[in-house]
Parts: structure tokens; C-alpha cells; sequence
């Protein structure tokens, strides 16, 4: 084959190797969250695999159904009664509200009464809170609007939450069965020395296993803190609000207080004082404690990344992506780090190597 042709063969061989990836990827792209979080899954619970292997040399099949078996006991049902549980109670609230059970308009009549006398207070002392009432009232109609009307949203993307776990776990089986020989062939197909590759996938992996545990343990603890505060002051929804505030939790630097923060200004503007006392300081020393303490430890420091940089990819991941993001995001930043690593350690080696030439010339 002459030269030219080759030249022509090799470029069509990329164009048609780029178009059927990228098709491949955009087919896949409804799936993108079950296949993602199998991928995680499969990292997280493979040192459990391999365990498995070594005491069943050769039955992978029944290892990777063990290892997929304390997944979904460990994981994966408690997920998915929680949010069977959640949507039920959903669905409870937004009937109470239609029956009139749930008096919003009552609700905002308490904030206006309590919010007078702090009002009445404050201009002894010439601050003007007119404005912040306004705006506080608007803010609570709107959200209890919104929420009533996304109420129905939850019973019918429960179907689809159930499809997606049913993928996941499907996945998830033959990435932990198969890990080990997905890893080999990327490894051969990708563009670059072995060494580099498997320094690549194992900072991926590294990043996951640290920001999933460490993110969903922080959060789980912080939801569960507010959830049981809130249950301790008879406030509605403890379960619901203790669900908003886990996915909250996985915000860096904003969190839980996103959510008990609200609740607690409404009740002392509504006349439950104590309540939101109560709640502020649980909040701040309790909730706040446990953020500011266990998240660097769990996150930040297993994946070798600084704390801004976890808190900033995080933020960005989820923006851009949703929940998924929160994970998304410091594995591209880890990525971004090892690769300009690689890059950085090339180029002092290229330098040394010149410095040794030069020495001998």
C-alpha cells in the first residue's frame, strides 16, 4: 500500500473511531447516572470482590452476586426505602394542603403577628424591617407554591428512580466482574505509556471511593442530626426535611443550613422563639461541627486534593450536572492535577536530561 493511501486509511480509521464513540456516548447519554453510580459501586466494593476471590478461587460469578448482594443491604435498600417513605410523605403533605388540613395562609398570619412586635422593637431602635418582611413573606409563598406544585413530580419519578437502580445494579455486576479486564483493554488502547494510564485510573478511582464515602457519611450524619432536631420540636416532614437536608450536605461550605437556616428564622419571627433558638444553635455547633470537621478529613484528604479545590470542583460539578456532579466534579480536578503532574515531572526530566548533555559536551 503506498504511502498516501495509508495516510488516507489511517485518517479514516480515526474519523470513523471518533463518530462511533461519540454516537456510543450520546446513546448512552439517558443512562449516564445508573451507569456512573455502577461505575462507583463497583469501585467502592471491589477490595470486598477480590476478598471474595481469594477465599473462591475462580467462581467470579458467585463472587461479584456476593459482592453485589452487600451493596443492595447496605446501600442500595436503605436508599430505596427512605425514598419510597420520602415520596410517600410527599404525597401525604400535598393532600393535607389540598383538604385544607395545612393552612399556608394561616402560616404566613402567625409570621405577620410575630414579625409586628419584633418590628415595633427594632424602630424603637430607627432599623427599618419593612422591606425585610416583605421579602420574607413573598419568598415563603413562592416556596410553598413551588413545592405543592412539584408534589405530584415525585410519585411519577418514582418509576424512573426504580428503573434507574435496576440498571445500575445490572451494570454494576459486570463492572465488578469484569473490572479487572476493562481496566487491561483501555489500558491497551489508550494512547500512552501503561505506567501513566494506571496512574490515571487509579487517582480516579481513589477519588471516587474518597468523595463518595466521605460526602455521603457527612451527609447522612448531618441529615440524620436534622432530621431528629426537627422531630424534637414536633416540626412537620422531620423525615422529608432530614432527606433535604443530606442532598443539601453535599454542598460543600453551604450545606444543611441552607435548609434548617430558614426554618429557624421563620419560627422566631412566627413566635416559637425558643424553637428557633433551639434550632440555631443546634445547627451552629452541632450540624456546622460535624461539617467542618469530618468533611476535610474524609474528602479532602484521601484524595490528596487541597480543600479549595475540593470545594470549588464540587460546586461546579454540581451545577453543571446535578447530584451526580458532586462526584463528577473532583474526579476532573484530580484528573486535571495527575495530568499536569505527569506534564510538570516530563518537563524536569527533559531539563535534567539537557543539563546531563551539556555537561558531557
Amino acid at each position: 500500500m503506498s504511502p498516501s493511501n495509508q495516510k488516507i486509511e489511517n485518517k479514516t480509521l480515526v474519523f470513523l473511531l471518533s463518530a462511533s464513540t461519540l454516537a456510543f456516548l450520546w446513546i448512552l447519554t439517558p443512562f449516564f447516572g445508573p451507569l456512573f453510580w455502577a461505575l462507583a459501586i463497583a469501585i467502592i466494593f471491589y477490595p470486598l470482590h477480590v476478598h471474595i476471590l481469594n477465599r473462591y478461587p475462580g467462581r467470579h460469578n458467585s463472587a461479584a452476586a456476593l459482592t453485589l448482594l452487600a451493596c443492595i443491604m447496605i446501600i442500595v435498600l436503605p436508599i430505596t426505602i427512605t425514598t419510597l417513605m420520602v415520596a410517600g410523605e410527599i404525597m401525604d403533605f400535598y393532600e393535607k394542603i389540598e383538604d385544607g388540613d395545612i393552612n399556608l395562609d394561616q402560616r404566613l398570619a402567625r409570621l405577620d403577628q410575630g414579625f409586628s412586635s419584633i418590628e415595633s422593637w427594632a424602630q424603637g431602635f430607627g432599623i427599618d424591617l419593612g422591606n425585610l418582611k416583605e421579602r420574607l413573606s413573598s419568598g415563603l409563598t413562592a416556596g410553598g407554591k413551588f413545592f405543592a406544585q412539584h408534589t405530584f413530580k415525585a410519585g411519577i419519578n418514582i418509576f424512573q428512580f426504580l428503573l434507574g437502580v435496576g440498571v445500575m445494579l445490572y451494570m454494576a455486576f459486570f463492572m465488578i466482574r469484569d473490572g479487572k479486564k476493562l481496566t487491561k483493554t483501555l489500558v491497551k488502547c489508550l494512547p500512552l505509556r501503561d505506567d501513566r494510564e494506571y496512574l490515571l485510573f487509579s487517582k480516579i478511582a481513589e477519588v471516587i471511593r474518597a468523595t463518595v464515602k466521605g460526602n455521603l457519611i457527612v451527609a447522612i450524619i448531618q441529615g440524620s442530626l436534622g432530621g431528629l432536631i426537627f422531630w424534637v420540636l414536633g416540626l412537620p416532614g422531620a423525615l422529608i426535611w432530614g432527606v433535604v437536608m443530606v442532598a443539601a450536605s453535599l454542598i460543600p461550605a453551604i450545606g444543611a443550613g441552607i435548609v434548617w437556616g430558614p426554618v429557624a428564622i421563620y419560627l422566631l419571627f412566627s413566635g416559637d422563639v425558643w424553637q428557633g433558638v433551639v434550632l440555631i444553635a443546634w445547627g451552629g455547633l452541632v450540624i456546622g461541627l460535624v461539617d467542618n470537621l469530618l468533611r476535610p478529613v474524609l474528602v479532602g484528604r484521601d484524595t490528596k486534593l487541597p480543600d479549595y479545590l475540593v470545594l470549588i470542583s464540587t460546586l461546579g460539578g454540581i451545577a453543571l450536572m446535578g447530584v451526580n456532579g458532586f462526584i463528577t466534579g473532583p474526579i476532573i480536578a484530580a484528573m486535571f492535577v495527575a495530568v499536569w503532574g505527569i506534564f510538570s515531572k516530563d518537563m524536569a526530566d527533559d531539563e535534567q536530561e539537557d543539563r546531563r548533555l551539556q555537561q558531557k559536551s
